[in-house]
């Protein structure tokens, strides 16, 4: 597996792309990543670590798409930027699949006018692997889609079951759609339309509604929602966990008995921080494109790099996208 990456999107690029790049290929976890970026930047990072050059290689971009940057306008004015650069790579087949930390709008777009849609989709979504008290579980759509009629969110519903199954390797995927309510009659006329439209559906294994309460309890495979509400749920989420483990700091330093409290329980402290960090699962998905496009947080560091190349390269190889289309050719 070969696996380009926009080593000039994050907060902080080109750092942790290059140590995430590495890490990745020390550890096996593709046979190739190429950096796209400016090459003078970094061969001169890259000369103080040390890896197999034969395997980790630079694809010179003159340019880069800031996050303040228009999507649209960014990616037709610069051609040469890492980021369609490293899109255009994959696209032309000397990558099997692109990692970008970069402006999330840019890259869903740069995506979308390269490789297109897959025949039958009406939009692309953005999907999340994200871990749950019962396994995984995946989330769609998580910004891509703000507005959104109920025959989108039945098409999340297939892209989500496809990408259950081959990735997750699960068995008829339970599907579920996020609302405000258990009832079929609850929430807005979009969720109502897509609860019928989702019950009616055959090839859907749907389960009903869910409540945000139970999105962590793994009583499903998959969870669909409108952009608009699932990135506020994944937000939501982060940022819930980010506070727990700030209060959990704050009590296990007030005094002697808190901290030895702390060793005591360090061990189930630990376990819980790696399974709900977000750098674990590294990235997510655009499915429902002809190309395997995985966009990763602006903060990642190199750990969370490094997991969304993994993620690139386990997504090839499950062959999702021709899958996907598949499937969508069996509608027809």
């Amino acid at each position: 597996m070969r696996i380009a990456v926009d080593a000039f999107g994050s907060d902080k690029a080109p750092f942790p792309e290059i140590e995430g790049a590495i890490q990745a290929i020390k550890e096996d976890l593709c046979d190739q990543v190429i950096l796209v970026g400016d090459e003078a930047i970094l061969h001169q990072e890259l000369d103080k670590y040390y890896f197999d050059q034969q395997r980790l290689t630079v694809l010179h971009a003159s340019q880069k798409i800031g996050m303040e940057d228009n999507a649209a306008n960014s990616v037709r004015s610069k051609k040469d930027s890492s980021m369609v650069k490293a899109v255009s790579h994959h696209k032309s087949g000397e990558a099997d699949a692109v990692v970008s930390a970069g402006n999330s709008g840019a890259f869903m777009t740069a995506s979308l006018l390269t490789y297109g849609r897959i025949s039958g989709v009406l939009r692309p979504a953005i999907a999340v692997n994200i871990p749950t008290q019962q396994g995984y579980e995946i989330l769609l759509d998580m910004g891509a889609n703000v507005d959104c009629a109920p025959e989108h969110l039945v098409q999340f519903a297939q892209l989500g079951s496809i990408y259950c199954t081959c990735a997750n390797e699960a068995t008829n995927p339970r599907v579920a759609l996020l609302n405000i309510g258990e009832e079929s009659a609850k929430g807005n006329s979009v969720t109502r339309g897509a609860h019928k439209l989702l019950s009616e559906n055959k090839s859907i294994n749907f389960v009903g509604n869910i409540e945000g309460k139970d999105v962590l309890r793994g009583i499903c495979e998959v969870v669909v929602c409108d952009g608009f509400v699932g990135n506020v749920v994944l937000k939501t989420i982060e940022g819930a966990m980010i506070s727990i483990f700030d209060i959990l700091k704050e009590e296990f330093n007030r005094d002697w008995i808190a901290k030895f409290g702390a060793m005591l329980s360090y061990p189930v402290y630990s376990y819980l921080k790696k399974k709900l960090d977000h750098s674990e699962y590294g990235g997510a998905l655009l499915v429902g494109l002809n190309g395997v496009s995985i966009v990763s947080h602006g903060r990642s560091n190199g750990k969370a790099i490094k997991n969304a190349i993994r993620l690139a390269a386990k997504i090839s190889q499950a062959n999702i996208v021709q899958h996907t289309k598949e499937y969508f050719e069996r509608l027809q």
